[in-house]
């Protein structure tokens, strides 16, 4: 039986407290050293397996004794144990591992799978691992969905990964690097404000790119095609952002469509299977409010239903642009907040800006 103890520290973006001086704080409570708080709590409970280690970053105040000092927490190699943080993007969860010394992810789909679960497992969307940059990136990233599956790419995810990467490499400031994806390059840079924006690259339109069997009838692309799911003609639009979406903003006779009053668990996955995506695909359920301003549900391949899908936002954009339904520079209101979506004409290239917050820090034998 293992047991697992948590200590509560305040951080309200990874830059506001280093992960050496979360180090500090941990080890200063495991080598009985004093803590200075307004108010501590230690909670321990036996769980059977994985078993967790977790520094919260929610809602304590602990401050470290200076003369208490140690190596980062995730310099921790011990054998057996997996050391991670857990970010979020506007709600959509990843872990995230540091794999800079390998190509191999250090754990396998099974048993990212089983991490992810939110009953028996830490809870995630996903398990994302920085990698060593090949094709001369400064880092590679990789991602496994919560079931098990690798998709190209993943918004949200790639601005957690940024955040990661400034707390490993002790990054302070605006900062920028070029990141290898399945996508292709990304280039996230953390803003001075700490959200990030992420050139997203040009988006693919062309059909058999996106892929999807539904017959191009815009050029190359498919634009406001009808897609019959159920027996229910929807009107959609498909883009790729180095990862499929398929884009609805209605039903062949109903173009405004609501969509909180969406059965999404009932109707996403018969949108993510259907058999004119050989892949596979994202799909967008959109409301327009104005040419300015979107508001969308997403059941992502791989994750079903999330809070936000910063591909999925993308695209959409891309998508209302294309049937004329908005700007090029909009607001996408997601479950798990707003997201500033720009497809910029004189690069055709999508930036996507939104924040990266750090959720824990942790352990888990494997």
């Amino acid at each position: 039986m293992a047991i697992a103890a948590a200590i509560s520290v305040p951080l309200t973006t990874p830059s506001r407290r280093s992960l050496s001086s979360f180090s500090n704080t941990f080890r200063s409570y495991s080598s009985c050293f004093p803590l200075q708080t307004k108010t501590h709590k230690l909670i321990s409970n036996s769980i059977r397996n994985p078993s967790f280690s977790i520094i919260s970053a929610s809602s304590m105040s602990v401050e470290a004794p200076e003369k208490a000092s140690a190596a980062s927490f995730l310099d921790r190699k011990e054998s057996g144990f997996l050391h991670f943080v857990k970010y979020h993007g506007l709600g959509n969860d990843f872990i995230l591992v540091d794999n800079r010394d390998s190509m191999e992810p250090r754990i396998t789909p099974e048993q990212a799978v089983k991490l992810c679960d939110r009953n028996f497992g830490i809870g995630a969307d996903g398990v994302i691992f920085a990698m060593p940059g090949i094709n001369g990136t400064d880092y590679t990233m990789r991602i496994f969905n919560s079931d098990g599956s690798e998709p190209e790419m993943c918004g949200n995810g790639v601005r957690c990964f940024a955040r990661y990467i400034a707390e490993l490499d002790n990054l302070h400031g605006k900062q920028s690097f070029t990141v290898h994806t399945g996508a292709g390059l990304i280039v996230p840079e953390i803003q001075e404000d700490g959200k990030v924006r992420v050139d997203m690259g040009e988006p693919i339109l062309k059909a058999s790119d996106v892929p999807t069997k539904l017959p191009a009838n815009k050029a190359d692309s498919v634009v406001k095609s009808k897609l019959d799911v159920d027996g229910v003609t929807w009107n959609v639009t498909c883009v790729s952002i180095g990862n499929p979406h398929c884009i609805t903003f209605g039903v062949e006779e109903n173009q405004n469509l609501q969509i909180d009053e969406l059965k999404l668990a009932e109707i996403g996955p018969k949108f993510e299977n259907h058999a004119m995506f050989p892949a596979r695909t994202n799909t967008e359920f959109v409301q327009v409010f104005s040419p300015s301003q979107l508001k969308m549900r997403v059941w992502e391949r791989g994750a079903g239903a999330t809070l936000a899908c910063g591909t999925g936002a993308c695209a959409v954009l891309v998508a209302a642009v294309l049937e004329g339904r908005a700007g090029r520079i909009c607001t996408v209101d997601l479950p798990g907040g707003p997201l500033e979506i720009e497809w910029r004409e004189e690069d055709n290239h999508v930036y996507m800006t939104g924040p990266a917050e750090v959720v824990f820090y942790g352990s888990v034998s494997l």
